[in-house]
């Protein structure tokens, strides 16, 4: 896991100095996907190519999905899980919280996960069993919070019709906790959870590349990342929190039906 670990933060330290160089302007290159407010950059595809290149040069056997270019086949056990820019929206309008995010999985369990936020000068990383780190310093996340007391981040989807049931799923939790951040990104989100910036996250429609790493840096840190009912943490949702802030939350939201979409 060391090794895997190394190479990741070295990949993810290159992708974010060359994004921080070459940072476009809304006047850059933009391309829209799901929707017109879900947008993908070409330096998007840049950090993703540079990534990819960078993993098959030194593990050329092993597996790589990409939120930009997919899966790639391989013959090892390792899979790659990357995106190349967590919170691309905020990447284009100067806002710090962007992050590239690689995460390494072994037989379908994600052992080492790195998260660098390259505005902030922060490099997240967390092994297996290992701890998760802000540099030097370990991660604990908060813990003894109160639903009542917490401060919880959350996130939006790009449909309309999506953001009209998160906005009424957030009309509920807002009265019930000390406040609500939205941060734009995912794995920013789950890493300032880890560093105990706020107490409990959840969101609607996150990917694998999205959470990978993070989620990982987040459990390592003490917290639970989970979905509704038992089920794993995916697309269809995610919440994470220290044990019991976690149930309080999921007893909140699973009443309100959050993974309808209308």
């Amino acid at each position: 896991m060391t090794d895997f670990l190394r190479l990741a933060e070295d990949i993810a330290r290159e992708a974010g100095d060359m994004l921080l160089a070459k940072r476009p302007t809304m006047s850059g290159e933009i391309e829209t996907k799901s929707s017109p407010t879900d947008v993908v950059t070409a330096l998007d595809k840049e950090s993703e190519e540079l990534i990819r290149e960078r993993i098959l040069a030194a593990r050329p056997g092993d597996r790589i999905l990409g939120e930009e270019g997919g899966e790639e086949p391989g013959e090892s056990d390792v899979r790659w899980i990357v995106d190349p820019v967590d919170g691309t929206v905020n990447f284009l309008y100067g806002l710090a919280d962007w992050a590239v995010s690689i995460a390494v999985e072994v037989r379908g369990e994600v052992v080492a996960g790195v998260v660098n936020v390259p505005s902030r000068g922060e490099v997240f990383t967390a092994a297996r069993g290992e701890g998760a780190w802000l540099g030097a310093s370990r991660l604990r996340c908060n813990t003894g919070v109160p639903l009542a007391q917490a401060l919880v981040a959350t996130g939006f989807g790009y449909s309309k019709t999506r953001r009209a049931v998160q906005g009424e799923v957030v009309a509920q939790v807002l009265p019930r906790v000390r406040d609500i951040r939205r941060g734009g990104s995912c794995a920013v989100d789950l890493c300032s959870l880890a560093a105990g910036r706020v107490d409990a996250y959840y969101e609607r429609g996150i990917n694998p590349w999205d959470y990978a790493a993070a989620g990982l840096v987040a459990t390592e840190s003490g917290a639970r990342f989970g979905g509704l009912n038992g089920r794993p943490a995916g697309p269809d949702y995610a919440l994470c929190a220290a044990p019991g802030l976690f149930e309080e939350l999921h007893d909140l939201l699973a009443p309100l039906n959050p993974e309808r979409d209308s």
